[in-house]
């Protein structure tokens, strides 16, 4: 029997694989460029419970044809944003397991759902859609007031968010809008003061368990990037329980009912304020991290709820019995070409079981560092606590250095 993967996050892979084996099937990944999951391709041994079916993934019909072929398909599953409403649909299609469709293209679209809590008093801002066009300010200022947040309404890897202060820095933020190709619609938001984290959960019949929450750095440029992240944050065990009931909420509210969910919160001084929901495992190590800090392979919850069983993570202890891990995204300090990295003979000097998780390989053409297409690899680490990973995961990564090839100069120049 067979389990689908359309597409998949760059990491864990392999504990997905080893999930599907124990529930005596095998895996396979349905992907249009492997490169994507160079890593975990690399480090699986040859006789790994996993198959690769190269199909373009964008293409319906032929990412039809391809499960069809699979022999005794039982299960498909999806860990990404882009190829969500896809899964949904196919595996309605094909009889399996799997989340209402409709469902999925609501949560895709972070205006809507905005929109949708700000309606059921669950978010303070409402949504204000606007048109990439400098003119388009004032329509914005008409309902809120600076800061804000501009953000395209089906955006990943944090593309195309802008925080801005006044209104100049708005007209130059929907400027720069209209020249990024969009997948989606522009809108604004109420700026939310206060430390960034993200929810991890798992949902099965409209019911949510917190797994833990996961702290989050990003830049401080106007534009969002991603820069580290640790977990399990420790919260007063009050805290928590508010952050458990009011994610249960949420979720319900925006119709997500089953499976894994990763909110990214700001904790005001109000209480827990939502950012975005996305209806999948989190993205870089947090999946990583949840099997280190809990002891187990979670994946094998997404295993069994895609084959319409309730995952037995809902029901065991969550003791985090593993060690606390925290990780580092490594950027270049400019765009060019990937020539390799200095310092990773240097990672096994630093205390804490440190790992390097390479994102890009040399070769690799970086065209931005505004966000996490520019990330080039990852330093995760252990600790006892969260707090004390993520200060060995960053003393660690502060000795990477990604070596981009000489910058070109220009004819004629000096």
């Amino acid at each position: 029997m067979t389990i689908a993967a359309l597409e998949s996050l760059s990491f864990g892979l392999a504990r997905m694989a080893a999930a599907a084996d124990r529930a005596g099937h095998r895996l396979t990944l349905l992907t249009r460029d492997r490169s994507v999951y160079r890593h975990e391709l690399d480090t699986l041994p040859d006789d790994a419970p996993l198959s690769v079916v190269d199909v373009d993934t964008f293409d319906p019909a032929a990412t039809r044809r391809a499960l069809a072929a699979l022999p005794g398909l039982a299960g498909l599953l999806n860990t990404t944003d882009t190829w969500s409403v896809p899964a949904a649909a196919l595996a309605a299609e094909f009889g399996l397991p799997g989340p209402d469709p409709e469902a999925v293209r609501l949560l895709r679209d972070k205006a809507r759902v905005r929109e949708l809590l700000h309606r059921h008093g669950l978010s303070k801002s409402p949504a204000v859609p606007v048109a990439p066009d400098p003119d388009s300010a004032g329509e914005v200022l008409r309902t809120l007031a600076p800061p804000l947040v501009l953000k395209d309404s089906a955006g990943t890897s944090s593309r195309n968010v802008w925080v801005v202060r006044d209104e100049e820095e708005l007209r130059s933020a929907l400027r720069e809008s209209a020249q990024q190709a969009l997948t989606g619609g522009l809108f604004a938001e109420s700026f939310l003061a206060g430390p960034l984290y993200s929810a991890e959960t798992l949902s099965w019949a409209g019911e949510t368990r917190l797994l833990g929450v996961l702290s989050r750095q990003t830049s401080r440029d106007i534009a969002v990037r991603e820069e580290a992240a640790a977990f399990p944050v420790a919260l007063p065990p009050a805290e928590r329980g508010e952050i458990e009931a009011w994610v249960g909420r949420v979720l319900r509210t925006a119709g997500h009912d089953g499976g894994f969910a990763h909110v990214e919160f700001i904790l005001t001084g109000q209480g827990p304020e939502l950012v975005e929901i996305n209806r999948r495992i989190g993205g870089a190590l947090v999946g990583e991290a949840l099997c280190r800090s809990l002891g187990t392979n979670v994946y094998e919850a997404m295993i069994e709820a895609a084959l319409g069983r309730r995952p037995r993570l809902m029901d065991e202890p969550l003791g985090h019995s593993g060690a606390a891990c925290g990780f580092v995204l490594v950027y270049p300090d400019r765009p060019g070409t990937l020539v390799g990295w200095q310092g990773l003979d240097e990672l096994g000097t630093y205390p804490g079981d440190v790992g390097w998780y390479p994102v890009r390989a040399p070769g690799d053409e970086i065209h931005t560092v505004a966000d996490q297409r520019g990330c080039t690899g990852m330093v995760l680490a252990e600790a006892a606590t969260a707090e004390l990973a993520l200060h060995r995961a960053a003393s660690a990564a502060a000795r990477v250095r990604p070596v981009l090839a000489p910058a070109r100069v220009a004819d004629g120049g000096t």
